[in-house]
């Protein structure tokens, strides 16, 4: 055979190849980049409850703290100026400075505008051994919690702050002042239907008898400086709304602090 008539010509891929072959690879690459979307979005959503739980939850704890520690020192623990011992566990408004008690009551009832469903003052001392007092016991402070909308955020945010007792003061005006109140939990989405603090208060019947709902016990029992259970039912919101539905994801987290000292 002659050498030369053999065709060493090699075929290349036909245009019809080259184009289905086109084809496959850009679907391979956009359903790798639509899942790659797909599981970027979920890790954000994901990200922004884990977020929103951590937040919450530190926001949680804090309060029940205030609340077991809320009435410390008790007036039979020091004796001075009122300004070391707290004269009640829970400071309220109006009537504090006159020292007029408030009835608590739930959806807007009662005659207290704090403790109330979504603003509360606790009266405490709240670190004691603090070496920065010394040789003067450190002073009682009012620690409140009050829902607001800041104009900074423009998001319903949990505010925190503290400021000292004044003996005969108004704890609401003090409390109020601008830059005592901070942001502490923001995207809280309690509504009416679900406030953030409920109270349970001791009874004064004889026996004594399990703390009752403060508003359904009797009128002698349902006031401030006689609340023993603050239940705290914190509602928060992701600061953007989920890939998938469109709309915020939600965390809910239920607490109860209970005072453990005297009036």
């Amino acid at each position: 055979m002659n050498p030369a008539s053999i065709d060493k010509r090699q075929r290349g891929f036909t245009l019809i190849e080259l184009l289905v072959s086109l084809g496959i690879f850009l679907l391979v690459i956009g359903a790798a980049f639509t899942l790659l979307g797909s599981s970027q979005n979920r890790y954000q959503s994901e990200s922004q409850v884990l977020n929103s739980f951590q937040e919450a939850r530190l926001g949680l704890d804090q309060i029940v703290r205030d609340v077991n520690d809320a009435g410390y020192p008790p007036p039979t623990y020091y004796v001075g100026s009122h300004n070391f011992f707290a004269d009640s566990p829970f400071a309220w408004s109006p009537g504090y400075a006159g020292n007029i008690p408030c009835v608590i009551g739930t959806g807007g009832g009662g005659t207290c505008a704090t403790p109330g469903d979504f603003d509360l003052i606790v009266e405490t001392t709240p670190n004691p051994n603090d070496p920065s007092c010394a040789p003067s016991p450190c002073p009682v402070q009012w620690i409140r919690y009050q829902l607001q909308t800041p104009p900074a955020v423009q998001v319903p945010t949990l505010m925190r702050g503290m400021t000292p007792k004044v003996a005969g003061g108004d704890p609401d005006a003090a409390t109020s002042v601008a830059g005592v109140l901070a942001p502490f939990v923001q995207n809280v989405v309690n509504s009416p239907a679900q406030p953030i603090f409920s109270y349970t208060c001791d009874t004064l019947a004889v026996p004594p008898s399990a703390p009752l709902s403060c508003p359904s016990a009797a009128p002698a029992d349902n006031f401030p400086a006689n609340i023993r259970d603050v239940v705290i039912n914190l509602i928060v919101a992701t600061p953007q709304a989920d890939a998938a539905t469109g709309q915020p994801r939600v965390v809910e987290l239920r607490g109860r602090g209970r005072r453990i000292n005297p009036n």
